[in-house]
């Protein structure tokens, strides 16, 4: 009789049991993968807790926190996600004030958050910035007023003074040949001219022009914007634009301080008085001559340079009336938001211009829409870098409107960072004023 022979099968066991000799023998690791779960654990729980308990996130960069990404934007979702998980940690502000004392008390500088940029330059911050070149169409080559690596978002200065780091990246790094932006700027005043309306061009100078004072003795980019801005001047000035660097020279003198907060890259009241009477006067010279202003108080109001360190900060500035006749107030509230057309209406005085006027500028133009809203009594302000406005729209604002006055900022100008000056919108805004001549 013949006995069959099954083969000997092992017990069904966890690898982890097996005798070490064996060849699927693998070590159990339980310490480590229990720590690893408590900490995945906390780390998910914790901010969940926080908010059961009354913690919430703060908004405490210059932005909105970032929302929760929808299922329905696909793999997005998940490259969305740890942008979403880091706003909501709830003790965030505190950790980044503490990476700022490490890095000052043992380093002696700043923790170099802000130098990673915006580009695709690898994970390591601090990378130069990738080599441009000048376009072959009429688009600008990079990403524009977005931080690039190796310049700073913000520049600490002298005694507190904070200045916005693009600043100098415009000038050094700019996206558009500044002879190329003048002559567009140009070409776009013809165009205006032209259909019979009136053009203004006033560029507010940087902070950085105005108080260079404060600036450290070294930063990114220091050398080439220093060496750049006087002939950066002399050739917006030779294009015809409004310079207000004197007339906000000479108010810094009689308020004996500089026209810029410093913690804010914006100009103070009187610096929106000034370019309100420039701007009346390049459209009807002679009109201020009976303007009176008085201070009338004085408002506190976050700094927008703080949040780009991971901080929060007020300035406060002086507030004023404005009389075009010597008698009457007519300064208004400030606008919160000009990226859709805002319209004021006011009687018309003979104090005030009373033609038709768009204001087509950026934030300095929103800082100063108090006092100009006093000065014009038709206006319409909108700016230029917004998505909520159309290309279309934007035409029918200048179609609409007897005098245009357009308000850049000298780093916008600069780096040739400007929307409307593209082949396009010229071509376009061309066709719809010759169609529609004053």
């Amino acid at each position: 009789m013949r006995v069959a022979h099954e083969p000997q099968q092992l017990p069904a066991v966890h690898e982890a049991w097996l005798p070490r000799e064996h060849s699927l023998h693998r070590p159990r690791h339980g310490g480590r993968q229990l720590t690893a779960l408590i900490s995945a654990i906390v780390f998910f729980t914790t901010p969940a807790l926080l908010w059961v308990f009354g913690a919430r996130p703060a908004e405490i960069e210059n932005r909105h926190l970032a929302s929760f990404p929808s299922l329905g934007d696909g793999w997005a979702f998940f490259t969305s996600l740890p942008g979403w998980a880091t706003d909501q940690l709830t003790f965030r502000s505190a950790a980044i004030d503490a990476a700022d004392w490490i890095s000052r008390t043992f380093f002696g500088e700043t923790p170099p958050r802000d130098q990673a940029g915006t580009t695709e330059t690898g994970p390591l911050p601090g990378s130069p910035p990738p080599t441009q070149t000048q376009g072959t169409d009429d688009q600008p080559t990079t990403s524009g007023p977005l931080d690039q690596a190796g310049y700073r978002q913000v520049i600490e200065g002298r005694d507190g003074w904070l200045y916005f780091g693009y600043d100098a990246e415009a000038k050094c790094s700019p996206v558009r040949m500044l002879s190329d932006t003048l002559e567009r700027m140009n070409r776009l005043r013809t165009i205006i001219e032209a259909s019979g309306r009136k053009f203004v061009w006033v560029v507010a100078p940087d902070k950085s022009t105005m108080v260079p004072e404060n600036l450290p003795s070294s930063y990114p980019g220091r050398e080439c914007h220093r060496a750049a801005e006087a002939p950066t001047w002399q050739q917006i000035d030779a294009a015809g634009a409004v310079d207000l660097r004197p007339a906000l020279t000479q108010e810094a003198r009689r308020v004996n301080r500089p026209v810029y907060p410093s913690n804010d890259t914006h100009w103070t009241d009187e610096g929106s008085l000034v370019m309100t009477r420039a701007a009346a006067e390049a459209v009807q010279p002679g009109i201020t001559a009976t303007w009176q202003s008085k201070q009338v108080g004085a408002y506190t109001v976050a700094a927008d340079l703080p949040p780009l360190l991971g901080k929060k900060a007020d300035k406060t500035n002086v507030l004023y009336d404005l009389r075009p006749d010597g008698i009457v107030d007519r300064a208004g509230q400030t606008i919160a938001d000009i990226e859709t057309p805002s319209y004021r209406f006011a009687s018309p005085m003979s104090s005030t211009v009373n033609e038709k006027t768009l204001f087509y500028g950026d934030s300095f133009t929103k800082a100063s829409s108090r006092y100009l809203a006093a000065g014009f009594a038709n206006l319409t302000m909108l700016a230029y870098f917004t998505p909520k406005t159309s290309r279309d729209q934007a035409i029918g604002m200048f179609t609409n409107s007897d005098v245009i006055v357009l308000e850049t900022v000298e780093r916008s100008v600069s780096s040739g960072q400007l929307p409307f000056l593209t082949d396009e919108f010229l071509t376009a805004l061309q066709a719809q004023l010759q169609a529609s001549p004053r």
